[in-house]
């Protein structure tokens, strides 16, 4: 809904302080309260797991149709933090703790397979990328990540970026940003991109430094080496087209044909 173009109830448009977009954020806040009421008012809050949570960061070209990332770096269409870390809100009464922060990282392709481990439901026979992550929802102190690492591709099967713990590892790519010198606009108009290219390897340690603002590349050799590795485990398995390197194991898209639909 806060995707533009940007539409609104009459019910809400003019009551935020914050334009169109806040009008927007102010009446999904509604309707996520409105779902939760109907929850509780039939006695199914505390069998019902709600996850509330966003595809990516802003797509800053559109201003103040758009929202902000900050304090992250970028927004939409990058792989830095600003595009792909966003806010997320797990809800369980009776089940989850309320008030509490997880600071471990987390996708959403997790979603399915912990989903499927508290519903009891069975995987499907082909591979999955996801892992169940229900400690790190429960917050259980000590819980970490099952993943290794996560990996960020981008335009056509480039890797970018690789995440493990709360180390980030940038490879050498271009990027839009918005041109500088522009007007932050309000008309649901964008504005104008440049490609700008980062010619080397960076490293940041996002617990401490979420903005990305601090190469730790040169100062930390350990933990390049072993981002490095997992970037070469990444090449193997599903290739890297800024190095020419093939996929071995790149699987089709999911699809349901006629004859599953009797179409």
């Amino acid at each position: 809904m806060p995707h533009v173009p940007l539409f609104v109830s009459e019910k809400f448009k003019g009551k935020s302080k914050n334009g169109l977009y806040g009008d927007v954020i102010m009446e999904i806040d509604w309707s996520v309260g409105e779902i939760l009421h109907t929850l509780r008012e039939q006695n199914l809050d505390k069998n019902t797991l709600v996850i509330f949570a966003s595809d990516n960061g802003p797509w800053l070209s559109y201003g103040k149709h758009a929202g902000s990332a900050l304090p992250l770096r970028e927004g939409k269409l990058t792989s830095f933090e600003g595009g792909v870390r966003v806010p997320c809100i797990v809800w369980w009464p009776s089940v989850l703790p309320a008030g509490k922060t997880q600071t471990e990282p987390a996708m959403t392709i997790d979603l399915l397979p912990t989903i499927a481990s508290l519903t009891g439901g069975q995987l499907p026979e082909w591979e999955i990328d996801g892992l169940n992550i229900w400690p790190l929802m429960q917050v259980i102190e000590g819980a970490k990540n099952p993943h290794e690492a996560y990996y960020i591709y981008l335009n056509k099967n480039e890797l970018q970026a690789v995440i493990a713990d709360n180390w980030k590892l940038y490879l050498p790519h271009s990027y839009r940003r918005i041109s500088k010198g522009q007007p932050i606009r309000n008309d649901g108009i964008p504005n104008e991109y440049e490609m700008v290219r980062l010619d080397k390897p960076a490293l940041y340690e996002l617990s401490s430094d979420p903005s990305e603002t601090i190469n730790l590349y040169i100062d930390r050799p350990d933990i390049v080496e072993k981002m490095m590795h997992l970037v070469a485990l990444a090449r193997a398995d599903l290739g890297d087209s800024s190095t020419n390197t093939p996929s071995k194991n790149v699987r089709n898209p999911g699809m349901i044909t006629s004859r599953q639909t009797g179409l």
